[in-house]
């Protein structure tokens, strides 16, 4: 499968079923008569994510769109290229920035290299192991991603 990190929004999108449907949240009267809400579903990995929060289904879009690089990022895992990953200070990255997503696969793909071991991961990224877990802790689904493959390794959960 290609790095998902390279594709623009319109190749991620050509890679997915994309469903649109009347769904719940804001709207009134509006929300019943229009399919504003969005279903995205990576065809490769079978991914799904759901966006509705917004009247407008190019701006539910977007948002799945962001949603679903996430979640490819949290689970999908691809070969370490030290040679892509970001600047150490990367690690202070906004959740809203479109980079966010990215850094958050290199991340993991870089624990995974190392069996998910926090100070071999930080040593490798450049960093101490006290930014790493506050950049991982900073995302629950990232953090709760962590310890499922730490406790599928044998390793204790993180606090």
């Amino acid at each position: 499968m290609p790095d998902f990190r390279q594709l623009t929004d319109e190749q991620l999108l050509a890679r997915c079923r994309f469903e649109a449907f009347r769904g719940p949240g804001p709207g009134g009267q509006k929300r019943n008569k229009t399919s504003s809400a969005v279903r995205l579903t990576h065809r490769a990995s079978g991914i799904s994510v759901i966006a509705g929060e917004s009247r407008s289904q190019h701006r539910n879009r977007d948002v799945a769109i962001g949603r679903l690089r996430l979640q490819i990022a949290i689970r999908l895992r691809e070969g370490v290229d030290l040679s892509r990953f970001p600047d150490p200070k990367r690690l202070d990255v906004s959740r809203k920035s479109a980079d966010y997503p990215g850094v958050v696969g290199v991340v993991l793909d870089v624990l995974d290299s190392v069996g998910w071991s926090i100070s071999d991961a930080a040593k490798i990224i450049g960093v101490t192991t006290g930014p790493l877990v506050g950049f991982l802790r900073a995302d629950a689904m990232v953090w709760t991603e962590v310890n499922r493959q730490r406790k599928k390794m044998g390793l204790r959960t993180l606090n």
